[in-house]
């Protein structure tokens, strides 16, 4: 009798499993660069990463700078947090550094998906310029989302306006 009931439980667990992996979630940034004035402007390196509440990283999700690996370290959180122990290619979505303007980013989100158990979490958002400034962002979220969820931050600086954006396809 033990073993046909802990059998209809492993079963539903599997089914409830495989029914929360196959839905399709997808996370989205929107970061603004602001239009900064100065004699000498450099795009700014920017990083993402995920934190537990209690500041753990479980996982690097994008990185944008040039060719110039040694200014990496000036993306001071994200260097400590895991910029360090990694290697080329950096993990997560690395590309070129961005312009003054809006900038779209969809994340590997089942990557992101399969890093996550149930809990409460931070979308960390940190860009530094060379001769400027650095500014760091957080957007905290819950996992797993029930709802569509938008979380807005607004930089002071380097960054202006960065939203994420979590929903259902």
């Amino acid at each position: 009798m033990k073993i046909k009931k802990y059998t209809t439980l492993l079963v539903l667990w599997l089914g409830f499993t495989a029914q929360v992996s196959a839905e399709k979630i997808q996370f989205e940034l929107s970061i603004e660069i602001p239009k900064i004035n100065a004699s000498e402007y450099h795009a700014p390196y920017l990083a993402t990463w995920i934190e537990t509440a209690d500041r753990q990283t479980v996982l690097a999700t994008s990185l944008w700078y040039d060719d110039q690996e040694k200014w990496l370290k000036d993306i001071r959180q994200w260097w400590r947090k895991t910029g360090r122990t990694q290697a080329k290619p950096y993990d997560g979505v690395t590309g070129a550094t961005r312009r003054p303007g809006m900038h779209k980013l969809v994340l590997k989100s089942q990557d992101i998906a399969e890093s996550l158990e149930t809990g409460e979490y931070v979308m960390m958002v940190e860009a530094a310029r060379e001769v400027g400034g650095r500014e760091v962002l957080s957007l905290p979220f819950s996992w797993p989302v029930k709802e569509d969820t938008a979380v807005k931050a607004q930089g002071e600086k380097e960054l202006g306006s960065v939203t994420l954006i979590i929903k259902h396809l």
